[in-house]
């Protein structure tokens, strides 16, 4: 196997805590909704497209403000995770891109906005390990259709897609490839085809497929 598809959040780093501040920054401006956030509404809800998302915890206020919150909430997230200086990835995530990346394609699809992927790449210092990325904020489709719209684009016939939600697994069923789930993420998904306790598993697991 010699193309690897990541998702972010859960898989690679842990930006909850960081991000729930700028979101409640946010819906203290904007208002119109009791919505509190936490680290722990946001692992529930990371890897879900971010309209589903804002319906979610964003429901007591009407559509308009809705769109209002989430657009000032992705400012704010953004401020708060360049400002960040702590160390937001998980073990070994660096060093095993790293690694990956000397006989692997790397890739990266999540359901973020727009800019988010740029933004986690350049902040952790892995954007020339990264071959290409696709997101929900650029395209407006979900994950399984923009790993399609990425293996496309990049002419690749067989791939894996490492990621830590029952979302993650259904879009790998959707691109026809298989799923590596990461079990120290956010989520529990209900099937996958292979599991890593750590990234650095990786890098035995892909020799072996």
């Amino acid at each position: 196997m010699k193309n690897i598809i990541f998702d972010v959040d859960g898989t690679l780093w842990d930006t909850t805590e960081v991000v729930a501040k700028g979101w409640n920054k946010a819906i203290q401006e904007i208002g119109g909704t009791a919505a509190y956030i936490t680290a722990a509404t946001l692992k529930k809800e990371f890897g879900k497209p971010m309209d589903v998302i804002a319906n979610n915890l964003f429901f007591d206020a009407d559509e308009e403000r809705r769109k209002l919150i989430l657009e000032k909430c992705c400012e704010y997230e953004h401020d708060a995770l360049n400002e960040n200086t702590d160390n937001l990835l998980f073990p070994d995530v660096k060093e095993t891109i790293e690694k990956l990346s000397e006989k692997n394609r790397l890739f990266i699809v999540s359901n973020c906005q727009s800019g988010y992927i740029e933004l986690f790449m350049k902040k952790v210092g892995i954007e020339e390990y990264i071959t290409d990325h696709e997101c929900f904020g650029d395209t407006g489709k979900s994950k399984g259709e923009n790993i399609k719209l990425l293996m496309e684009r990049n002419n690749i016939n067989d791939a894996v897609y490492v990621g830590d939600t029952q979302g993650d697994y259904e879009a790998s069923v959707f691109a026809g490839i298989p799923f590596i789930y990461a079990k120290y993420g956010f989520g529990h998904p209900e099937n996958y085809d292979y599991a890593i306790d750590g990234i650095k598993e990786l890098l035995n697991l892909i020799e072996e497929l």
